[in-house]
């Protein structure tokens, strides 16, 4: 299943070795994120660093081990749909995620940011939404 992932699934990721890693690392989902991650998880390095209680070095490590499982996709790709979204939710930082699932016919988008449940147009999923469908693919 093809699932956009938001920024804050991968920060969550980062932090500890948590269900939100496990489903991270789950071979059934096919996670995509749009080219800007990078700038809003680099947003946020010293906070991660500091609260996972982890060095430079291990933060680009484990940075590097979650992004196997992510496929980014380039702007280019899903810049077409911006327009569409840009008045369906108030925090403009996450109009990319909702443009990438449209473009690509992702089944929705994994968040825990309440902002997404302002539109309807893409499906949200939280980490409780993918286990139960992991255990219902079991």
């Amino acid at each position: 299943m093809k699932i956009v992932i938001d920024s804050n699934r991968i920060v969550a990721a980062l932090l500890k070795d948590s269900t939100t890693r496990e489903i991270l690392l789950n071979k059934k989902f096919e996670f995509i994120a749009p080219s800007y991650v990078f700038s809003e998880i680099d947003k946020h390095k010293d906070y991660i660093i500091k609260k996972a209680k982890i060095h430079t070095e291990e933060f680009k490590t484990l940075l590097s081990f979650i992004f196997e499982n992510i496929k980014i996709i380039p702007e280019l790709e899903y810049k077409e749909f911006i327009k569409k979204f840009e008045k369906e939710i108030k925090d403009y930082n996450d109009v990319p995620y909702l443009a990438l699932s449209s473009a690509t016919g992702a089944k929705g988008i994994w968040t825990h940011d309440a902002h997404f449940k302002e539109q309807s147009k893409v499906k949200i999923y939280t980490n409780m939404d993918l286990l139960k469908f992991v255990n219902k693919e079991e």
